[in-house]
């Protein structure tokens, strides 16, 4: 695993072993390169919320393409651990912040922690299968966490299905590869 495109471009990230078990499923680099194609320009100068942030590549791959900051947000020490020497490999310890919080509770917690425009662009990728994806869609649907401008990028297994419109998000690109399906949301 390693960081595509930017100012951290081929540096390598730290991969969950074996004492992560099925805590870690990363986003595999094909699909992250095709993600980040269809954002495009869209990354420069985003505000990023990376959820269910795994090893934080997602988040990393935005900063190192220009986002101007990050918050990730995993529910397990170990993995937030994870995240912060991924982020220090990377030298954007100034440019990020990561939380600890068991996200099935919602997303409460941020409000405290919320910008004033909200975030440009949010990555949620919860354990396949589960409601969270759902659940984590809603409330970005419903809360005040989003820029007006703001983007969704959910990510689930490739069979799942997923609403065309939740709230004021639009679906407005689904994408596969291999076992990973991609739902990008914005406002209409």
């Amino acid at each position: 695993m390693r960081i595509i495109s930017g100012s951290a471009r081929g540096r390598k990230l730290l991969a969950p072993g074996r004492r992560f078990g099925d805590l870690i499923r990363p986003t595999s680099d094909r699909a992250r390169e095709a993600i980040f194609n269809i954002l495009g320009a869209k990354v420069v100068g985003a505000r990023v919320l990376d959820l269910f942030a795994g090893t934080g590549a997602l988040g990393l791959e935005a900063l190192s393409r220009g986002a101007d900051l990050a918050v990730f947000v995993d529910g397990h020490r170990s993995v937030t651990e994870l995240i912060e020497r991924n982020i220090g490999l990377c030298g954007f310890a100034e440019r990020a912040t990561v939380l600890q919080r068991n996200l099935a509770g919602g997303l409460a917690f941020l409000v405290p922690k919320q910008l004033a425009d909200g975030f440009d662009l949010v990555f949620l990728d919860p354990p396949y299968g589960a409601t969270l994806a759902l659940r984590g869609l809603e409330s970005l649907a419903t809360g005040s966490f989003l820029a007006a401008t703001g983007i969704v990028v959910l990510e689930d297994a490739a069979a799942a299905q997923y609403p065309e419109v939740a709230g004021p998000l639009v679906c407005f690109d689904r994408r596969r590869y291999g076992e990973a399906g991609f739902w990008l949301y914005q406002h209409t």
